[in-house]
């Protein structure tokens, strides 16, 4: 079980007196019930924090869940430990006191020149190392072993077996990682400082459950179980100190203390109501509880369920189509509509080049493959050229070749040339378990890691600009602040000359003193000097004054224009070369997405809403599918209305609806538009079909100019000759 806090966790018992018919709240992974709705928010969100550790790996900072995840693949890991390693590895580890790093250091070093039957490495033959696989140990002496041993080829099939000496054999590393080890310490024991393993572990290998002497003085058993002295000594003197606090703590605080207990308990009784936690948003969609802020919500709209083929073939239909027009280039198959298809399939007055070439396309790729296919084909001594006329005789060995019940049936069906008859749920089995072969193929294998490789080589090339665009960032944010530095430098050197005209013009006032008298008489006092000579030298200042003043004020006004066009012209620059980045970043950001796109590998759903009904977007079709959570229903959605009104009735406050809306919002200018596209081509397809209709019933049309039959016209441009 997880840890909190590095110490086991007990789940809830169930609620006593529970009635079958009652309804109550379960934790999926945990199976707890709980009859209140707020114990059970609290224990689920408990659950989703990030506090607990995996027992077994020791992996920290998970959810509940992904800590039961993780330690069922631990303990699937540590299954695979060799049996032939456990009793020396757990001799080890019994009543060890080494950390955990330490006590894996030393297993592995013991246990790295320890051979043991199944073991794999390499042995000295003819002057040169093969790889070979130990058989049989031989114990001739204490000292003197020998081993039997199977020697493999590059296929790790046996060639021969032979007897070698221990000097002969180079070891490999370790059959097993740290990590494992580590985990299976973990595993095996119930407490760590000393190491002390299982009761029935211990018991099963033959190994002493005894503490060694050294130990004795420092370990007891309690309840079956080794516990330390010194934790006992220390819980014993927390208590006690606890107990000496409260003696200490007075009669004063013990009145503070009751009086508190006495108004908690007043308010309780005013207020027997619980306090009603806040729930943190998004939670589990089915808990989501209507609440008076929430925005009034449509009804969801119903998704259109007019197909062609049976309801239960839809998925078979659409899985099909897609894998056929995602993977055209490599099965050399010149894409075709979803409408194409379904009407192809349900056609049962011939075979359809359409449906033709989509199997002929699927076997040449088995045939390329070299498998039992092709050896299937080659014992029929058949030419391996699948043309129009011959493609069913290689559909019925494939049939044959894989001997499946539900369609060897029909086997005898197309070898009379009647494949047209069969039935939809007959014809998209075929095409299926063909998609399934082809899945498997080496060469399809291969064109996977081309496009998961190229797929890597685009994510790095994007994450290497945006590493240089935030480098450039860093840099003009630096450059930005040096310059911010060196003019605050700047600024205060000015004030600092301010300062120091002000002082001078303090000193001049302190010798002389101005005032103004009348209309432009003035008079001045200057001690020390005669009264003609200070008035000749005033009217001089005053006028060298005034004309600088007036210089200075127009200056500053012509200046200003100058500077504000300059600055307007520099906002505009700095404008425009924000638009042209944003421009250049959102291509950049649409070319990395479409290919992304062209590289596809597998068509992921868009997400799920309340209900765990998908909802899919084959970008090929435009059109929003949606299945049932059984997969029993499907529908679609095809107009740009029905998918606002969709988006429209999705609750946020949901994990399933918010991850769907997120995606559907990231989407919907491209889901738009291939919806108004798709509109515009059945507009042109139904006022073809009237023309065609409203036309004289002497001039018949030839079935083929029908739109509703433009899957008749199908050719495979890319066909291989």
């Amino acid at each position: 079980m997880p840890l909190l806090k590095r110490k086991p966790f007990s789940l809830a018992e169930p609620p006593e007196d529970l009635e079958s018919s009652e309804l109550v709240y379960q934790v999926r992974f945990t199976k707890e019930i709980f009859r209140d709705y707020l114990e059970y928010l609290n224990r689920i969100n408990l659950y989703r924090r990030r506090v607990w550790v995996c027992k077994v790996s020791g992996k920290t900072s998970l959810t509940y869940e992904e800590a039961l995840v993780s330690e069922k693949r631990a303990a699937e890991k540590v299954q695979q430990f060799p049996k032939e390693l456990m009793a020396p590895s757990l001799c080890i580890i019994q009543y060890s006191t080494l950390s955990l790093k330490d006590l894996a250091d030393k297993i592995a070093e013991k246990l790295r020149h320890r051979l043991f039957v199944g073991a794999e490495l390499y042995g000295r033959k003819d002057n040169d190392l093969f790889p070979c696989k130990i058989s049989k140990v031989i114990e001739e002496a204490p000292e003197k072993i020998q081993y039997e041993v199977t020697w493999l080829d590059k296929n790790k099939k046996v060639m021969e077996n032979s007897l070698v000496n221990a000097e002969d054999l180079v070891h490999k590393k370790l059959p097993f990682s740290r990590a494992v080890l580590k985990s299976f310490i973990r595993e095996s024991t119930y407490r760590s400082a000393p190491w002390v393993l299982h009761d029935k572990l211990a018991q099963h290998h033959g190994i002493s459950t005894d503490p060694p002497e050294e130990l004795r003085s420092q370990v007891f058993f309690k309840d079956g179980q080794v516990v330390c002295y010194k934790k006992r000594r220390k819980n014993e003197e927390d208590r006690k100190s606890g107990k000496e606090v409260k003696k200490e703590s007075g009669k004063n605080k013990r009145k503070k203390i009751d009086g508190e207990r006495f108004g908690v308990a007043m308010m309780e009784k005013e207020d027997d109501r619980p306090k009603e936690e806040p729930i943190k948003y998004p939670i589990d969609d089915l808990l989501v509880q209507p609440g008076p802020d929430d925005p009034i919500f449509p009804d969801r709209p119903s998704p259109w369920r007019e197909f062609n083929v049976p309801m239960d073939c839809v998925g078979d239909l659409l899985m099909v189509w897609d894998f056929c027009s995602s993977f055209s280039r490599l099965l050399h198959l010149w894409p075709f509509t979803f409408e194409d298809f379904e009407n192809a399939i349900c056609h049962k007055d011939s075979s359809p080049i359409l449906l033709v070439e989509s199997h002929s396309a699927l076997l040449r790729l088995l045939i390329k493959d070299d498998g039992e296919y092709l050896l299937a084909v080659e014992k029929r001594n058949r030419k391996l050229k699948i043309t129009q006329i011959n493609w069913t005789e290689y559909l019925c060995d494939f049939l044959e070749l894989m001997e499946l019940p539900a369609l060897c049936t029909y086997i005898a069906t197309i070898k009379r040339g009647h494949y047209g008859l069969l039935d939809a749920h007959a014809k998209l089995g075929i095409l299926r378990e063909l998609v399934n072969q082809v899945l498997q193929t080496d060469i399809f294998r291969e064109k996977l890691d081309d496009v998961i490789e190229q797929r890597q080589e685009l994510g790095a090339t994007r994450r290497g600009e945006a590493l240089e665009e935030a480098r450039k960032k860093r840099e003009e944010k630096e450059h930005s602040k040096a310059e911010s530095d060196a003019n605050g430098l700047t600024d205060q050197k000015c004030l600092e000359n301010i300062e120091n005209v002000a002082a001078n013009d303090n000193l001049s006032k302190q010798n002389g003193h101005i005032e103004k008298k009348g209309k432009g008489e003035v008079l001045s006092y200057q001690l020390g000097n005669s009264s003609g000579t200070c008035d000749n030298n005033f009217l001089n200042t005053a006028s060298k004054k005034a004309k600088k003043q007036n210089l200075d004020v127009e200056a500053p006004a012509d200046n200003g224009k100058d500077s504000s066009g300059k600055e307007g012209l520099k906002y505009l620059k700095d404008d425009k070369k924000e638009v042209t980045e944003r421009s250049n970043k959102e291509h950049r950001r649409e070319f990395y997405e479409r290919e992304m796109e062209k590289r596809v590998i597998r068509t992921n759903p868009l997400g799920r809403d309340r209900h765990c009904n998908r909802y899919w977007w084959p970008r090929r079709d435009g059109r929003i599918f949606f299945e049932s959570s059984d997969s029993k229903e499907w529908g679609y959605y095809s107009s740009k209305e029905e998918l606002d009104a969709l988006m429209g009735s999705m609750n946020i406050k949901g994990e399933r609806e918010r991850a769907l809306k997120k995606q559907l919002e990231k989407f919907h200018s491209r889901i738009c538009a291939e919806l108004q596209k798709r509109s515009k081509v059945l507009a042109h397809k139904i006022a073809l079909e009237e023309a065609v209709l409203r036309r004289s019933t002497r001039v018949r049309a030839p079935p083929r100019e029908n739109p509703a039959n433009a899957f008749l016209k199908y050719v495979n441009k890319w066909k291989e000759d």
